[in-house]
């Protein structure tokens, strides 16, 4: 699928400035060229021209270091765009955002049950197609479609093995076709972690584990400064590590799964059932059909000092810290990163996180491993569906 903007198709060279502009900010010409192994005329004759389609502008001079100030380029806003999709299993959100990262459209927010729905993908086409209707925005000006989901995404093949099944053809090309943009899927865990790798907490660190406490509890792995996703796609499956020895069934069929034990869900299973039982707390007057989920309303009852929304998120921090303890006698990260929906809860969930890992952790890992709140927080997926169409936007034109 060819990819043409305002006045002339943009070419392969000028695809990797815009990336390298759109993931460093802004640079000069030198380092540009540095970058992208080019020569300094080569890039600078590409710069010209991008200048003149408006894809570039000038910024200015940067500071002096001794001699002369090397011209500044950067990404102009509201040229270009990407449309950003970030899904769990309840809940979609969409958004358009221009290469400055910045949201142009507002997000719009459904709640969307992925489970056995057999409606959801054609729903999905229709959000998407719609949104990007109503935004008023030139299809020619998008770049592409990101997409973060929950489930098994293979994303060598496009596919995803949990939700969204589209029949023979890869869920990516289906999507594609039905959408008339370039589209590329990736689980939901992976999208999050690719944004704190290129603009949160995890950037210019080598060895991060990205904790996406959502309605399960995701891992997104960067190992060498890389995002690492296994041979198919498919590491980081934190949440079906064993921690209890019986618990509730998980979809996986097994049970004490720390998904079963420490997500969302859980939070919302157990205030629902005390709620029904007349629990002390602020949450009796929440109601189903308020448009607020049971585990947002918890979080944000624990916000504000309700004791029962605290307890009941301290008891799934203790769990996800002695999830976290595994994790750090394996992989040994510089950083772990709380991030995704829970992180609202951030700080109620330090604690009883830290006084796991002070039980079930070797303190001499433990003493080398900093854990952080997201400064993403709830936009990290959204910030990293655009990253995902950005980061194999230079290679697009083989797809």
């Amino acid at each position: 699928m060819s990819t043409t903007f305002i006045q002339r198709p943009v070419n392969t060279l000028q695809k990797r400035i815009l990336k390298q502009l759109y993931f460093e900010k802004a640079q000069s010409c030198a380092t540009l060229s540095e970058h992208l192994d080019k020569s300094i005329p080569v890039v600078t004759k590409a710069l010209a021209e991008m200048v003149e389609d408006g894809l570039v502008v000038e910024q200015g001079f940067a500071a002096s270091q001794g001699g002369r100030r090397p011209q500044m380029y950067s990404l102009p806003p509201r040229k270009l765009y990407t449309v950003a999709v970030a899904m769990d299993q309840l809940t979609t959100r969409i958004a358009i955002m221009d290469l400055l990262n910045e949201n142009i459209t507002g997000t719009k927010h459904l709640v969307m049950d992925l489970e056995n729905n057999e409606d959801a993908l054609p729903t999905l086409i229709k959000e998407v197609n719609d949104f990007i209707t109503a935004s008023g925005l030139p299809r020619a000006q998008m770049l592409g479609v990101g997409i973060g989901m929950p489930g098994f995404v293979n994303t060598r093949e496009g596919r995803n093995l949990s939700y969204l099944h589209s029949g023979d053809e890869p869920l990516e090309k289906y999507l594609e076709r039905m959408i008339g943009l370039p589209v590329h899927i990736d689980n939901d865990s992976s999208v999050i972690a690719l944004a704190e790798l290129k603009f949160g907490l995890a950037k210019k660190h080598a060895q991060v584990m990205v904790i996406n406490v959502s309605w399960g509890i995701g891992l997104g792995m960067i190992v060498n400064g890389q995002l690492f996703r296994g041979h198919s796609g498919y590491a980081g499956e934190l949440s079906h590590i064993p921690i209890a020895d019986d618990g509730a069934l998980c979809v996986c069929g097994k049970r004490g799964c720390l998904e079963t034990e420490a997500s969302l869900l859980v939070v919302a299973r157990k205030a629902a059932a005390a709620m029904e039982k007349g629990h002390i707390s602020s949450l009796l007057g929440w109601r189903k059909d308020s448009g607020k989920l049971m585990g947002d309303a918890v979080i944000e009852a624990a916000n504000k000092g309700d004791q029962f929304a605290i307890e009941v998120l301290s008891e799934i921090g203790y769990k996800i810290g002695k999830g976290l303890a595994i994790l750090i006698h394996i992989m040994n990260p510089e950083l772990i990163v709380l991030s995704g929906r829970g992180t609202g809860a951030g700080k109620v969930l330090m604690a009883p996180i830290q006084q796991a890992l002070n039980k079930y952790c070797i303190p001499s890992l433990a003493a080398y491993t900093d854990i952080q709140i997201s400064q993403l927080a709830y936009d990290a997926e959204l910030l990293g569906a655009a990253a995902l169409v950005m980061e194999t936007f230079d290679e697009a034109a083989g797809k």
